[in-house]
């Protein structure tokens, strides 16, 4: 794979002062005002630096995740150093595929991680989201209380391991190796030690799970998945363990920022959030208004397979290109106003945080199921809550987008 090599049509001129660097903190604390730059100014944007192209418009970001052949998945989908190459699907499973080794391997999965099982699922999340908001709520008497570190960053990875099998006790530092895995201190921009330790301590606490499971079957998603079988055909230990990865990486941290960030946006719409305490009901659009919004997965990264002719430049073979969904969902040329926070928008297919086509998030319906059962929950028991904005801290990542803190003040009813 080569990256960085000079394109065979002359690269367009980044207008002055239009700059994505998916590591600054200043990007990282509002990337939207860099994002209609680049729109209006450079919707085909090259980073020599750092090495890669990216688009920023609707239409291209959306055409882009439909291109699976042209635009491959084979070396992962982020721009780390250390994440990309020819072993991501080891922790990013069929993420990190390309037809027909994707095909197989997200059809297989599939018959275990069935809408079915998500639908059953449901019942057993109300009660994790009730025990969680039973603690936020008892600290939240005493003043202040952190609404990630109580509950939006426990819930999503003690579902996953609910849908898994982790025995409960095991469920606290397994949530801690999952929050390991994905942070990143103020300018590391590639996964540091701290990280792949905590990977490590990861596969090996999933690799006994699994032959633990091969000895003795359960009614988890793991037995599933070793049961899992297409014409003889069926998952591989290490293609388990790829998946369960994945879900850890994909499905806890994207699900966690979508609580925080949900919190956090109807905090400052009190009049789109007012109508939702007295009708539950229309939770869901609060959820699907925060993805488009302030979507968790901000950037996605992809390596070009034979040459891409785009905005008139032609992009060489091997070169990574960034897709943009987080400035996508911001495109005055899709959405009306699409800077002011409007719960119960039309929004339907335009909606790019799960992606589009072959690669579309095999977990969108968890991730949903999880933020309406959260936050319904949380709406059951407030008339209210102020951030501490000024104490809130977001996270610092080269792809997604919430917060590690967000303190708050609960008013309950």
């Amino acid at each position: 794979m080569t990256t960085g090599m000079p394109a065979t049509t002359p690269a367009p001129m980044n207008p002055p002062g239009v700059l994505l660097d998916p590591y600054d903190y200043d990007f990282h604390e509002d990337p939207y005002p860099y994002y209609r730059r680049l729109r209006d100014e450079a919707p085909l944007y090259r980073n020599d630096e750092l090495g890669f192209w990216a688009l920023s418009r609707h239409s291209d970001v959306h055409q882009g995740f439909r291109n699976s052949t042209t635009l491959s998945n084979k070396f992962g989908v982020s721009l780390d150093p250390a994440s990309r190459g020819p072993h991501a699907a080891k922790t990013m499973s069929f993420l990190a595929m390309d037809d027909p080794s994707h095909l197989r391997l997200r059809t297989l999965v599939s018959k275990g991680f069935t809408p079915r099982r998500i639908r059953e699922l449901e019942p057993r999340v109300t009660q994790i989201a009730t025990q969680h908001l039973d603690v936020l709520m008892e600290r939240a008497a005493d003043g202040t209380v952190d609404y990630v570190e109580e509950f939006a960053g426990k819930l999503p990875m003690d579902v996953i391991s609910e849908l898994m099998g982790v025995p409960v006790p095991d469920r606290d530092q397994v949530r801690a190796w999952a929050d390991g895995v994905m942070h990143r201190d103020e300018g590391v921009t590639d996964v540091p030690p701290a990280a792949i330790e905590a990977s490590l301590n990861l596969i090996v606490y999933y690799q006994e799970m699994v032959a633990e499971r091969r000895k003795t079957p359960s009614d988890d998603l793991t037995t599933a998945l070793l049961e899992a079988e297409i014409d003889g055909d069926r998952l591989t230990d290490d293609e388990v363990l790829g998946f369960m990865f994945l879900m850890v990486i994909a499905g806890n941290e994207t699900t966690t920022k979508l609580l925080a960030n949900a919190a956090f946006w109807g905090y400052q719409n009190p009049d789109q959030l007012a109508p939702l305490y007295d009708n539950l009901e229309r939770i869901p659009l609060w959820v699907e208004e925060t993805l488009r919004y302030d979507t968790s997965s901000q950037i996605l990264a992809r390596t070009v397979a034979g040459d891409l002719t785009l905005h008139d430049t032609t992009i060489p073979d091997g070169d990574v290109v960034l897709l943009l969904p987080g400035s996508a969902h911001r495109d005055e040329r899709v959405f009306d106003r699409p800077d002011d926070f409007v719960i119960g928008r039309e929004i339907g297919s335009k909606l790019l945080s799960f992606g589009s086509g072959a690669h579309f998030c095999l977990g969108a319906h968890l991730a949903r199921m999880e933020a309406r059962v959260a936050l319904a929950e949380l709406f059951k028991r407030i008339r209210g809550y102020e951030v501490d904005e000024a104490n809130s801290v977001r996270v610092h990542s080269s792809n997604v987008r919430g917060f590690a803190h967000l303190p708050m003040t609960i008013h309950p009813r």
